[in-house]
């Protein structure tokens, strides 16, 4: 029987705000799962249109799978956000790209025709689960070298990077962090952040209840002088800071995917319309250069180039990924098309819930630029992998 795929578009994201991890961060003493069960209940009541029980999917994305982030929690999620028992839920992991491969996955479904809606996202409380926690590596990863000892460290991977491409300067990454951080201090001052975040209360013994209401990473009015005073704790004399990358975040994100014909029939938005995607491998020592790869495959199964997208979001695990990223596609540091609201670096990365993001902040750029057609969400991921989602703008106007 032959089969038609169908168009799926992205119809809404949320996510709540990111804490610092840490005794002293925003959700200290707040479960992971009731972080990423918010979100979906902010997704059903921003869309009233849509039946809950016409959700045929949660996918929900943790890296480390243990705790309050395990037992099944896009099924457990699900049950706890009030979903109808009927509407299944499944548990996925590619570490950074957690969320956004739930997407990609639940989005294969929908063209397929398996699914008509489907809610994707994910959580990384980092200060209740340091990544790694509760992990066995099989020890022939090292003994057989399968993978050089640095792969096993994030940091040690950005390093690798500036040493197989050493005019990726320190004070060039200090440059690209302060300009993150201003732009999202920007962000924040004209409202473009805050119709994203769905509030969530917090709760401390000491201190009772609170109201988590904006992201606590952000550092603004940092400069390039504050940036070099800053020790390199992942190799003497280096070029990786707590300046230049992303700190240890918790956080959740979610979405609503479905079929375009769908969305139309129930009335919900079309923010944004899939075009492709794609993920690849890398040497797992360098895995920053990971996107890299999996934007290449991304443009060849589209047919689309560089020249095409009209916006980037890009995650900022380490500032000189991105700068590995946008030299290679010949974009330059301070490109307006990168990352308009600031990244990662600023507002901070809880793991797999970050891809959701991305999607997020590039939805809510579509609509204020018409004139756009194309947009590319793309992160780098442990052991050595990138992924890539290429989008089309709904409210796009040809010139």
């Amino acid at each position: 029987m032959a089969r038609q795929l169908r168009d799926v578009v992205f119809v809404d994201g949320v996510r709540t705000p990111f804490g610092k991890a840490g005794p002293e961060g925003l959700y200290a003493e707040t479960r992971a799962d009731d972080l990423v069960i918010r979100c979906i209940r902010e997704l059903v009541r921003r869309n009233p249109s849509l039946p809950p029980e016409r959700i045929d999917e949660v996918a929900i994305a943790a890296t480390t799978q243990i705790g309050d982030q395990g037992l099944t929690l896009g099924r457990s999620a699900a049950l706890l956000a009030g979903l109808p028992k009927s509407v299944p839920g499944f548990s996925i992991d590619r570490m950074c790209a957690g969320a956004m491969t739930a997407a990609t996955t639940v989005a294969g479904g929908i063209a397929f025709g398996a699914y008509d809606v489907a809610i994707a996202g994910g959580v990384e409380h980092m200060g209740r689960h340091p990544m790694g926690e509760g992990v066995d590596p099989n020890p022939r990863i090292l003994s057989e070298k399968v993978v050089d000892p640095s792969a096993l460290v994030m940091g040690s991977t950005a390093e690798n990077l500036h040493d197989r491409f050493p005019h990726l300067t320190r004070e060039r990454c200090d440059a690209f962090a302060v300009a993150s951080q201003d732009k999202v201090a920007q962000a924040y001052a004209e409202g473009r952040i805050q119709p994203d975040l769905v509030p969530m209360a917090t709760r401390s013994v000491e201190q009772g209840w609170g109201l988590a209401t904006k992201d606590e990473p952000p550092r603004p009015g940092t400069s390039m002088e504050s940036l070099a005073s800053l020790k390199t704790p992942f190799r003497s004399h280096g070029g990786v800071t707590a300046g230049n990358a992303a700190g240890l975040n918790d956080g959740a994100t979610g979405a609503i995917l479905a079929a375009e014909e769908v969305a139309d029939e129930l009335g919900l938005t079309k923010k944004m319309r899939l075009v492709g995607y794609g993920f690849a491998g890398v040497e797992p020592e360098v895995m920053g250069v990971g996107p890299i790869p999996s934007t290449e495959r991304a443009f060849r199964s589209t047919g689309l180039s560089v020249e095409d997208i009209g916006l980037f979001e890009l995650n900022e695990a380490f500032a000189v990924q991105v700068l590995a990223f946008l030299d290679h596609f010949g974009i330059a540091d301070d490109d307006p098309r990168v990352n308009p609201y600031g990244g990662a670096i600023a507002l901070g990365h809880p793991l797999a819930s970050s891809g959701v993001r991305l999607m997020t902040q590039l939805a809510s750029q579509f609509a204020e630029r018409p004139d756009v057609r194309y947009g590319l969400t793309a992160m780098c991921v442990g052991l050595g992998m990138g992924g890539t989602v290429i989008w089309e703008n709904p409210a796009w106007e040809a010139q």
